[in-house]
């Protein structure tokens, strides 16, 4: 199956173009969207936050995902891939076959030129209306930045910003790592 241009899908239809599909595409209110490709310095900051996210829950109820597990927004028709996201549920533990979570903490997109406006913008909007959501991370591949977005219950979101030589502070899981762990590897200093 081949999605033509502006093809309407429901979301059953999306999944099961997805399981077949030669590369990923995001879902949004029935319209399928092809991801491009990152670079290595976009993968390389995705696979540290995964690693020092996954090392650092070991042991602890909690499950570490990297980009090829879809988030379901149900109240806006949606499945996105986040580069990383954490959640500490039961779904984590006893669904280790579905390539969907529903209910993360935390949520971390690493900024690409092609893909900020939407991480910014529809993705932040999107992810902060999860219940189980705690934080949104956005995290820059060009300089040691990374920002938060962390729910403070009723009061509303607290934004939060790291620089180098800052220690990021993921609350939502209980893990704090020096900001150049993020960007160890690369070129960014």
């Amino acid at each position: 199956m081949q999605l033509a241009e502006k093809q309407i899908l429901s979301e059953a239809e999306y999944l099961a173009f997805e399981e077949t599909a030669p590369f990923r595409h995001e879902y949004v209110g029935g319209e399928a969207y092809a991801m491009s490709g990152g670079t290595l310095r976009h993968n390389r900051v995705a696979g540290n936050a995964y690693i020092s996210l996954s090392l650092a829950l070991k042991g602890r109820p909690c499950q570490v995902f990297m980009n090829d597990v879809k988030l379901h927004v149900a109240r806006d028709s949606a499945y996105y891939y986040p580069d990383v996201m954490a959640t500490c549920s039961e779904q984590a533990s006893a669904a280790n076959e579905s390539q969907v979570v529903s209910n993360p903490l935390l949520v971390v997109e690493v900024l690409s030129p092609s893909t900020e406006a939407t991480d910014r913008r529809e993705k932040l909007h999107a992810y902060r209306r999860l219940p189980s959501l705690q934080e949104y991370v956005l995290v820059s591949q060009d300089t040691q930045q990374v920002e938060i977005y962390r729910c403070q219950g009723d009061i509303g979101w607290l934004y939060i910003t790291y620089e180098p030589g800052d220690v990021v502070e993921f609350a939502s899981v209980g893990v704090a790592l020096p900001i150049a762990e993020l960007y160890a590897g690369t070129d960014v200093a």
